[in-house]
């Protein structure tokens, strides 16, 4: 029997999105796979439906190293607005506690210290972390009561940018994978003494991808209609680019890509061995990886070990 032939054109890459109001992620997956007729994509990082910003989205290839992008640091723009708590720590949930309590710029800036650094979090109640299963949304507006525990995050940076009202401040945060705004939110009116819930929530940074490579949907849709929009799709290897890469021989390629393990000359060995870093992705050690490249092509992600490097995931472009 025959190889079942994939549905839509073989497209291979990465487009940042600027995701607009009141859409899923999932959606906006679905509608940019729709809009390039792509047989293959996914994203790196859910953003909520009321949230704006960044959302890579990878195409074909390039969904191979969705792992990596999901490991990179994260910059969020936001507004909290004091004296109200919801159910859903946003603007979507209702109101289920209230306060006459207005934090001033000084106290803001007091009480932000303590958020910085390695912190435990407890992810909001309404979030997709998995519970015996089941989501932790699907079981909060099911009506059961959802116990998380505390999680360790990094927040590498906490800024209070504007407190346009007394109702309202304006924060940039920079972090790890897995920190929650709307907990920062949440905790950050605990300690000032008050309620608060996260009014506006911008996404800036996912690792390398930024605000400068966005392109917001109407855009893009444009772009289609004119035949362009593979202009907007960054390259496969642009979510490895803290990965040393490994220039090969077309012979090389032809090997690593039957899953074959090359051998490296000493000193290259030695270099890349001086370019190691911790990386852990998906729970398993990266630290030994390596992008192999064929020109201008990616190649493998490969493990440099005892003189040889070893793929581990293979692109495949045919």
């Amino acid at each position: 029997m025959g190889r079942r032939r994939k549905k839509g054109d073989p497209v291979h890459g990465w487009l940042v999105l600027d995701k607009p109001l009141e859409m899923t992620s999932t959606q906006a997956v679905g509608k940019c796979r729709w809009l390039f007729n792509a047989q293959k994509a996914g994203h790196a990082g859910t953003l909520d439906p009321l949230a704006t910003g960044i959302l890579p989205i990878a195409f074909g290839e390039a969904t191979k190293t969705v792992p990596f992008a999901q490991e990179g640091d994260k910059t969020y723009r936001f507004t909290i607005r004091w004296g109200s708590s919801t159910t859903t720590q946003d603007t979507e949930g209702e109101v289920v506690a209230t306060s006459d309590v207005r934090p001033s710029r000084d106290e803001i800036e007091a009480a932000l210290p303590r958020f910085i650094g390695e912190i435990e979090q407890v992810p909001p109640k309404y979030s997709a972390i998995k519970v015996d299963g089941e989501r932790a949304y699907d079981l909060a507006r099911s009506g059961e009561e959802v116990e998380l525990e505390a999680r360790p995050v990094r927040i590498d940076a906490l800024e209070l940018l504007d407190a346009p009202s007394a109702d309202l401040a304006v924060f940039e945060m920079r972090c790890g994978k897995g920190a929650y705004v709307r907990s920062i939110a949440r905790d950050l009116a605990a300690a000032l003494g008050t309620e608060g819930h996260v009014a506006a929530l911008r996404r800036v940074q996912v690792g390398p991808f930024t605000a400068e490579d966005a392109v917001e949907l109407a855009v893009l849709e444009d772009l289609v209609h004119k035949a362009r929009a593979l202009e907007e799709l960054l390259p496969v290897e642009t979510a490895l680019d803290d990965i040393p890469a490994l220039a090969v021989t077309a012979e090389e390629a032809f090997q690593l890509r039957q899953g074959r393990s090359i051998v490296l000359p000493p000193r290259r060995a030695s270099e890349l061995r001086d370019l190691r870093r911790p990386r852990t992705i998906g729970g398993k050690d990266y630290s030994k990886a390596v992008l192999a490249m064929d020109g201008d092509r990616a190649v493998a992600i490969g493990e440099a070990r005892a003189g040889k490097l070893s793929p581990v995931r293979v692109f495949n472009w045919d």
